[in-house]
């Protein structure tokens, strides 16, 4: 016996037709019970709710919500005349585009758009001997409210002997409900070089944002030889507006950027630097080769104005063209 079992959207029951010689498609309500014996269909009887619910599966509660993944392998290794391409390979949502120079400027795009709970984006990238890499992004990173889970970001990057590295990615704009854990790793060889910044906002202050209830885990850490130079750890958990407030954290600040320079002229670039702070920005010298800056400011205007001057001493005035679009 075939049977054909349909619910009626009027009267939310269910209508089980049997020995059907003509299938039947389309809703049934009460009404069609007097149609169906003028098919030729045999009685129809009603079912308990119940029973269709039992038998048809809820495929929209069951499915899994897709999720971003990234992922970026890229290293430079040096010519006659200047850098080149190594290697290079991307997967899911990380994609790179490369400008014309005689070095390795790679521009970082996350083709997704942000990245919200349950996301996540990997990278490796290593400056070959006696090479030069520069990394940038597209557009500030955005972390959006997450449902469930968190979002992660994790970059390794690696400097052979005599190579150059700048890691400069746009900033990175939290929102309100946003659970992201980011980590940024790097290695450096003996006589290499590096550029190191991680600029973040804590919302839009244009757009009136606030951030009452966010989940924040970011890791920086900068090794030389197994030996680690410099370890960088923010948390912040739930209103980070009361938490930047105080005056051992912020001072009501709603952007900051971190900065670290590595090379010879390091402790020379001191006194410049230290000329070009804000109130709330300052410059140490961790070691011979070896500069920490960071710049809190009340958001991501002010922070701009403060560090790109900065950037653009450290880069020589090579600023990928990206930052100032």
């Amino acid at each position: 016996m075939r049977k054909i079992v349909a619910t009626c959207p009027k009267f939310t029951q269910t209508i089980c037709f049997g020995t059907v010689k003509q299938r039947f498609h389309g809703h049934f309500c009460a009404g069609m019970i007097k149609d169906a014996a003028t098919r030729k269909l045999e009685a129809a009887v009603i079912l308990p709710q119940k029973t269709y619910s039992n038998r048809i599966p809820d495929l929209a509660a069951s499915a899994e919500v897709p999720r971003t993944k990234g992922a970026l392998i890229l290293s430079s290794k040096a010519l006659e005349r200047g850098s080149g391409l190594d290697r290079l390979r991307t997967s899911g949502a990380m994609k790179a585009l490369f400008t014309r120079s005689s070095d390795v400027q790679a521009i970082l795009i996350n083709t997704s758009g942000g990245l919200t709970g349950g996301d996540r984006i990997d990278l490796e990238c290593s400056a070959g001997a006696n090479s030069k890499l520069t990394l940038t992004t597209q557009a500030a990173e955005r972390a959006y409210r997450a449902q469930s889970g968190q979002a992660e970001m994790h970059s390794r990057l690696s400097v052979a002997a005599g190579a150059t590295l700048e890691w400069l990615p746009q900033e990175l704009i939290l929102f309100e409900g946003c659970a992201l854990s980011r980590s940024l790793h790097v290695d450096l060889e003996h006589n290499s070089r590096a550029l190191i910044v991680e600029p973040v906002i804590f919302g839009r202050a244009a757009m009136g944002e606030t951030l009452q209830h966010i989940w924040f885990k970011d890791r920086i850490s900068l090794y030389r030889e197994g030996t680690p130079l410099y370890l960088d750890g923010v948390d912040l958990t739930g209103d980070s507006v009361a938490h930047l407030a105080q005056r051992a954290t912020g001072q009501g600040a709603g952007a900051m950027a971190s900065v670290l320079y590595v090379a010879p002229d390091a402790e020379a670039q001191i006194p410049t630097l230290r000329s070009m702070m804000p109130q709330m920005g300052g410059v140490s010298l961790l070691q011979p080769d070896l500069l920490a800056l960071r710049v809190m400011a009340p958001d991501s205007f002010e922070l701009r104005k403060s560090l790109l001057p900065v950037l653009d001493r450290l880069t020589l005035n090579s600023l990928p063209t990206s930052w100032r679009l």
